[in-house]
């Protein structure tokens, strides 16, 4: 039974411990013996087995996916097993590698003060889409969510989590330019993994493509946030963890534009626009009733309804 290793794992394997990629190898004899050692997941066609980290050096105790075809096996994820902490030399690396705690608290302003700009204008202005946004979540639901990626959230997502955890939305608009709005952290969780599964299967067609037709559909550093609707996920933004910016997604495919937004830029631009909408360049922020609605995403009916925001 021949048995391969998604790239994607072999990527994200090092951010669980040293010992990890080793563990995962001697994992791969194992199924080559046995390919039904595993037990199904909630996740259709995909097979769960858990590995003892206590049998190698820098490992911590892991669960692992995979899929089982006729000829082949292929492990599809890595993560933590309930309950598991981080390799030692893992946590030394997140210690030494965790931002200054000056620079945390002054993104964390920054997000704090942009958002409460967007707000105060929405409580104004848009009622209803104020009323459209969630509580914040409290740090067990993060901490939760971060497990479940096995990505680490920057220090500024965490702050805007904790100031709101999504937007429900009104008549599938959200509150941010383009009427896109902040996805729940359930639904995260879920795209992450449906793109994350979706790359696997890119990485099983890569290796049989030449380098320059090799397609990357997701890394395991991309985390989703904002989503063309509350409901819709055609397209949308991802904050790169590794990097700080966000960038798009689009089921489409189409070019990522050449202006890198920070989150803290992004919700600063958006708080800029809605509180002097003459000077608003990349959206025109206005309402129809009680819901903000921007201008660049008016049908025919809704442009008789809209009045623009107006500067208070």
């Amino acid at each position: 039974m021949n048995v391969e290793i998604s790239a994607h794992v072999c990527e994200t394997a090092p951010q669980l411990g040293a010992g990890v990629r080793y563990a995962l190898k001697v994992l791969a004899g194992q199924l080559a013996d046995d390919p039904d050692r595993g037990r199904p997941s909630d996740l259709p066609g995909i097979l769960t087995v858990t590995v003892d980290g206590d049998v190698f050096e820098d490992c911590p105790d892991l669960a692992v996916g995979y899929i089982r075809e006729p000829d082949r096996i292929e492990i599809r994820y890595v993560n933590l097993a309930p309950g598991a902490e981080p390799a030692a030399d893992v946590r030394e690396q997140d210690q030494e590698q965790e931002a200054d705690p000056v620079a945390d608290a002054v993104t964390g302003r920054e997000i704090a003060d942009a958002w409460q700009r967007i707000t105060r204008r929405l409580q104004a202005d848009a009622a209803e889409s104020h009323a459209a946004l969630r509580a914040g979540a409290g740090p067990a639901a993060v901490n939760a969510l971060e497990h479940d990626l096995g990505v680490r959230i920057p220090s500024g997502l965490r702050a805007l989590w904790f100031l709101t955890a999504g937007d429900d939305g009104v008549n599938g608009r959200g509150c941010l330019p383009g009427n896109q709005a902040l996805m729940t952290l359930d639904q995260i969780a879920a795209f992450y993994r449906q793109q994350m599964d979706s790359q696997a299967h890119e990485d099983t067609l890569n290796a049989h493509r030449p380098e320059h037709d090799r397609f990357t559909l997701w890394k395991a550093a991309w985390i989703p946030v904002i989503s063309f609707g509350p409901a819709d996920r055609t397209s949308g933004l991802y904050l790169d963890a590794a990097t700080g910016y966000l960038g798009p997604w689009s089921r489409y495919n189409e070019s990522p534009g050449e202006e890198l937004d920070t989150l803290v830029t992004y919700l600063e631009e958006a708080a800029d626009m809605l509180e002097a909408p003459a000077l608003a360049t990349r959206d025109t922020p206005g309402r129809i009733g009680g819901t903000l609605v921007w201008g660049s995403r008016l049908d025919a009916q809704q442009e008789e309804q809209w009045q623009p925001l107006t500067t208070t």
